[in-house]
C-alpha cells in the first residue's frame, strides 16, 4: 500500500504538527503535548474536552471550535491519549465552572478519562464524563454500555456545545449531551479494509465479493459478512435494522449522517443517501437535516455508516445553533 508519510515512527507527531501549522489562527498548543484549545472559545462557561486515538480523522481533532469541544487531546493510532495528557489539557481549559469530557465507548478511552477525572478531582475541578455508544451492531441493547463509540459522536459534541454556550451548568450540559447520546444511533459496513499507517498490510482479510456487515473502526469484526449488492441493498439493511433498533415511526424527525470511512467517493455515498432517502420518504420519517461526509474514518477503509439522532423540539434547539470549525460548521450559510 503506498503511503504518503515520512518515518513510521512520527507519523502522529508529523499529523499534529501538520493540523496546527494549518490552523495556527485557531488553536494553541496545549504545552508539548499532542493537544490543542480553540482560542477563541467562550470564557465562563462549562468546558468540553475531547479526544481518542488518531488515525480517525477528522475525528477528534476536527470538532474542536465554536460551539462544539474546547480541546482535544490526541492519542497514537488507535489508541487513547494517555490519562495525564488529558488531565493537562483539562486544567488548561478550566473556567471554574467545570469540564465534560466526551469520547467513545471503549476500554482504553474509558480507563484513562476516568484517571484524568480523578486527577481533576484532586484539584478541585469538578468533571463529568458522556461516553459514546452509537454503534447499535456492536452490542445488544440490554449491554448499550459495551456498544462502541463511532461516527454519531458528531451529533453528541455538536447537541453538549451548544448547551455550553447557554451557559448552562454542568448537571444541565450533562444531560443534554446524555439525551443525545441516548437518542443516536448507527450502523456501518466495510467493503474492504483499512492499513495501520506505516505498515504495508491490511488490518483484516476479506474477499473481494463480500462486505463485513457491522465492522468496527478498528477492524472489529461485524456481526456477518455478507455478499456485496447494489448500494439500495445494503443501504436498506441498515435503514431496516436501524428503524427496529430505534422503534421510528411515521411522522418523527431525524438528523442524519451518511459517513464515509476514509476510501468513499462522495459519489458512492451520495448514492447511498439518495437510495436512503427513498425509504424514509415511504415510510413518512421527516429528515429535519442531513449530512453527507467522511467524519468518522478508518485509513483507506472503503465502505460507510448511517447515523440517526432522532430529534425532539428540546433538541432541536441546540441542533439549530451555530458551529464551526475547519471540519464541521452548522447554521452559518
Amino acid at each position: 500500500m503506498k503511503q504518503i508519510l515520512n518515518n513510521s515512527n512520527n507519523i502522529v507527531q508529523e499529523m499534529f504538527e501538520g493540523l496546527l501549522g494549518a490552523y495556527r489562527n485557531k488553536y494553541e498548543r496545549v504545552g508539548d503535548l499532542m493537544a490543542f484549545i480553540y482560542k477563541k472559545r467562550r470564557k465562563g462557561k462549562v468546558s468540553i474536552v475531547t479526544g481518542g486515538g488518531s488515525g480517525h480523522e477528522p475525528t477528534t481533532s476536527g470538532f474542536v471550535g465554536r460551539g462544539l469541544a474546547d480541546a482535544v487531546v490526541c492519542g497514537q493510532i488507535f489508541a487513547s491519549p494517555k490519562a495525564n495528557n488529558i488531565y493537562q489539557t483539562a486544567k488548561a481549559v478550566d473556567e471554574g465552572r467545570g469540564i465534560l469530557f466526551i469520547h467513545g465507548c471503549y476500554p482504553g478511552d474509558n480507563l484513562n478519562f476516568r484517571m484524568a477525572e480523578e486527577l481533576c478531582a484532586f484539584e478541585g475541578i469538578k468533571t463529568a464524563h458522556v461516553s459514546v455508544w452509537d454503534d447499535c451492531a456492536s452490542a445488544p441493547k440490554e449491554q448499550m454500555n459495551k456498544r462502541r463509540g463511532i461516527a454519531g459522536a458528531v451529533f453528541v459534541l455538536k447537541i453538549a456545545g451548544a448547551a455550553c454556550d447557554m451557559g448552562y451548568d454542568l448537571e444541565e450540559v450533562v444531560r443534554l449531551a446524555e439525551k443525545a447520546r441516548n437518542h443516536v444511533n448507527t450502523i456501518g459496513l466495510a467493503t474492504s479494509s483499512g492499513t495501520f499507517p506505516g505498515e504495508n498490510h491490511p488490518m483484516f482479510e476479506m474477499d473481494d465479493d463480500v462486505v463485513e456487515y457491522g465492522m468496527g473502526i478498528h477492524g472489529e469484526p461485524g456481526m456477518e459478512q455478507i455478499k456485496m449488492q447494489p448500494a439500495d441493498v445494503l443501504t436498506e439493511r441498515i435503514y431496516r435494522e436501524l428503524k427496529k433498533e430505534m422503534e421510528l415511526r411515521e411522522g418523527q424527525e431525524l438528523a442524519v449522517l451518511v459517513n464515509g470511512l476514509g476510501a468513499t467517493t462522495l459519489l458512492e455515498l451520495y448514492t447511498v443517501y439518495y437510495d436512503l432517502e427513498k425509504l424514509l420518504k415511504r415510510d413518512g420519517i421527516f429528515v429535519y437535516d442531513a449530512d453527507v461526509n467522511s467524519y468518522c474514518t478508518s485509513q483507506e477503509m472503503r465502505g460507510f455508516s448511517i447515523s440517526f439522532l432522532q430529534l425532539d423540539d428540546e433538541l432541536k434547539r441546540y441542533y439549530d445553533m451555530p458551529c464551526a470549525s475547519p471540519y464541521y460548521s452548522k447554521g452559518l450559510m
